[in-house]
């Protein structure tokens, strides 16, 4: 007999779990239907002893300091700003759009952030409602620079064309006025120490804690008796698809390890016009790792068919309205907690992951 049922062993399931577990002392059953926990930030050493991440990077940040805290009981941190470069008109620049950024490109010699700033003015659109991502972008930094990093970089994301793609697509991207070349500019920033598979671990290593793994959790419906539900996997799915399918993008990965002590100066270096993969990040920068062989992987953006694995819900109207039915459905159910990207069919980040997490487990441990 266990109190609940958590369908999915990420961020979202696991950090409930834990807090039901060790919080109001519940007996919790994690199933998932892949071979191990942790989700899609699972990572892993490679055959040539490098730390990489199975599903794309994962670089941590955040200014929340309950969710640091929290996640701080489970890790020591390496703590790192991320960096990243754009491959653009054959030179690695600076990314997000920054002073430096212009003035490699384009010869200038703006010193300062007020002609930083008179530069965006004297080039950017004026629509003051940008009514998609394509608006979005030529409201801040005109065309031109739309063109450089945003337009191709898009249509390989996403195979659809900025103008009819949300304009919270690149709402969140920053333009900064200074030299700070920091892809984040968030308090708290890293990654741990020795991995997020052993954040996992320690995370779900409690007594009240059972997990298990290739197991479809629609097979042990009729098999385990559970008061609740918390389910973390696609909310389509959860209804057997009845209003069609919601769609998603997802990733190909290309890894290759060299025989030398690094590839590129950067963990990531984006591609936004050249080649059809969208980035290259280079593991050991992050890391920290020595060895004198490094592994790279190349990331291509695809259509998310059946059994591949869903990334990226895609932000359209249309979309979004079939979502509200599903979510409509599921309000309906007292004894099912839908949680987590593929069940709010939401973008998040992974510190909005686990803050919804915390604070869905509070009120039911309230409860």
């Amino acid at each position: 007999m266990f109190d609940y049922l958590i369908v999915g062993a990420g961020f979202s399931g696991s950090v409930m779990a834990e807090r039901l577990a060790s919080q109001h002392h519940k007996k919790v059953l994690v199933v998932d239907k892949r071979n191990h926990i942790g989700g899609n930030a699972y990572d892993y050493y490679n055959e040539h002893g490098i730390l990489m991440h199975k599903y794309g990077p994962h670089w941590f940040h955040t200014n929340d300091k309950k969710v640091f805290d929290y996640l701080s009981r489970f890790t020591e941190w390496r703590y790192h700003y991320h960096r990243v470069r754009s491959y653009v008109d054959g030179i690695l620049v600076p990314i997000p759009i920054n002073r430096d950024t212009l003035n490699l490109l384009y010869g200038l010699e703006l010193n300062e952030p007020a002609a930083v700033q008179r530069y965006y003015d004297s080039v950017k659109a004026n629509i003051p409602h940008p009514a998609n991502a394509e608006e979005m972008v030529i409201s801040q930094v005109g065309a031109a620079l739309y063109d450089k990093f945003f337009k191709g970089y898009t249509l390989k994301q996403w195979e659809i064309h900025p103008r009819d793609l949300a304009a919270s697509v690149t709402a969140r991207i920053p333009v900064r006025t200074n030299r700070d070349d920091r892809y984040f500019t968030d308090t708290y920033q890293g990654i741990p120490k020795q991995g997020y598979t052993a954040l996992f671990e320690r995370m779900l290593d409690h007594p009240n804690i059972s997990i298990m793994l290739q197991t479809d959790y629609r097979s042990v419906l009729d098999k385990v008796s559970y008061r609740k539900m918390i389910y973390t996997g696609p909310i389509d799915s959860y209804f057997d698809y009845k209003f069609g399918k919601l769609p998603y993008r997802s990733l190909r990965f290309e890894h290759e390890t060299l025989n030398q002590e690094f590839y590129q100066q950067y963990q990531q270096v984006n591609y936004p016009n050249e080649y059809d993969f969208t980035r290259i990040v280079e593991w050991k920068h992050a890391t920290g790792q020595k060895s004198h062989l490094t592994t790279i992987t190349r990331e291509y953006s695809m259509d998310a068919g059946d059994g591949q694995e869903k990334y990226y819900p895609i932000p359209r109207d249309v979309n979004h309205e079939l979502f509200k039915k599903y979510k409509h459905e599921a309000d309906q159910l007292e004894d099912v907690i839908f949680c987590g990207r593929l069940a709010d069919y939401k973008y998040y980040n992974m510190d909005q992951v686990i803050a919804r997490a915390l604070m869905i487990s509070e009120k039911e441990i309230k409860d």
